[in-house]
């Protein structure tokens, strides 16, 4: 009995042995490797490039504020179609708007002083001045009188007549004749209005003021954030309650400020890429006459025919690719533009990295 039991337990392990010998031996095929674009020119030039929104010039519609403060309300969503002036962000402008206000009651008050001023005299106050010549005249007719019947009975008796009471009758005359000689230059001052040269100040301060309201009323309106054209928006770097200043918002990723709002054109059938041909490579660049291209579009087979745009005719360094401001490079690159149909059956979005060959027409 037991020799057949250790016979049996030989046999599988034999058995075991085969099984896992067949099982093991079969080679196990690697996942292939995402394909490379090759050159599909003669003398084709390699370039990396940036799938952007159409535009007939620049690059993707960057919006920064032109005030700082903290976002209040955000109107739109990524991806949102807009018309231009339409809403997009609205900063904290409580205390740009109580200005505002100040300014104008300024402004409204210093349009009432001139207005005032240039309706001078009122009836009033002319009426008044006409009053206080009236009784002028009335004292000096009366010191007349009583200094001339002095001056009578001083010249048929001079004892009759003390020197003392005729000298005061005199002087009262006299005194009367300069009150009313003063009360008629008063008159004529009220009469006259404002002077020509307080007029020009009034209306100089209204104008100051009012030009401040203006001035402030326009920087209010920076509070709000609009589309400058026609578009979709594509990125928004805020969110209520984020700090926004001219110099954009703070990207918690990467320590850098940006934009607040990106966004590309209206263009729902075209996209154009930014290619950055090395500064070496660009004497082996065709004439722009007889320029083609080809984007191949990473970790796939996909490759889409470009049209040619136009060469920004100005090299400058490569730092777009990693939009870092601080990024050191010393390559330098030459910017060249092409458009292409937006592909139906797969998406490309505004901002990917694709390989591009430029060749030469043939």
């Amino acid at each position: 009995m037991r020799p057949k039991i250790m016979i049996g337990i030989a046999i599988l392990g034999i058995l075991g042995s085969i099984v896992s010998a067949v099982v093991y031996s079969k080679k196990v095929i690697p996942q292939p490797p995402l394909s490379t674009a090759s050159n599909p020119y003669e003398k084709g030039v390699y370039s990396t490039g940036i799938v952007e929104s159409y535009q007939s010039h620049g690059i993707n519609i960057t919006i920064m504020p032109e005030v700082s403060g903290r976002v209040t309300q955000i109107f739109v969503q990524e991806g949102q179609k807009v018309s231009q002036g339409d809403p997009l962000i609205v900063i904290d402008d409580s205390v740009q708007r109580q200005t505002v206000e100040q300014l104008k009651a300024q402004a409204e008050a210093a349009l009432r002083t001139f207005q005032r001023a240039k309706a001078a005299p009122r009836k009033e106050e002319l009426d008044v001045a006409q009053a206080q010549v009236d009784q002028a005249k009335a004292n000096l007719d009366d010191k007349r009188a009583q200094f001339e019947k002095i001056q009578k009975a001083y010249q048929l008796n001079p004892k009759s007549i003390s020197r003392d009471d005729f000298d005061r009758a005199k002087n009262a005359y006299e005194i009367a004749q300069k009150a009313y000689e003063l009360s008629l230059k008063q008159y004529r001052l009220v009469k006259a209005g404002t002077w020509e040269y307080d007029l020009r100040t009034l209306e100089a301060q209204y104008l100051a003021a009012t030009k401040a309201y203006e001035a402030a009323a326009k920087l209010l309106e920076k509070y709000t954030l609009r589309a400058p054209s026609d578009g979709i928006v594509v990125r928004i770097q805020a969110s209520i309650g984020s700090y926004v200043s001219p110099q954009g918002s703070l990207d918690p990723y990467t320590g850098s400020y940006g934009p607040v709002v990106v966004m590309m054109g209206n263009s729902d059938y075209q996209l154009q890429v930014r290619c950055y041909v090395d500064e070496l490579l660009v004497p082996r660049l065709p004439a722009p006459e007889h320029i083609t291209a080809t984007m191949f579009v990473r970790g796939s087979d996909i490759k889409i025919p470009l049209e040619y745009v136009r060469i920004e005719p100005y090299i400058m360094p490569k730092i777009q690719l990693s939009n870092g401001r601080r990024e050191r490079v010393d390559v330098r690159v030459l910017p060249v533009i092409f458009k292409f149909d937006k592909p139906k059956d797969f998406n490309v979005f505004p901002g990917q990295l694709v390989d591009v060959y430029i060749g030469e027409k043939k």
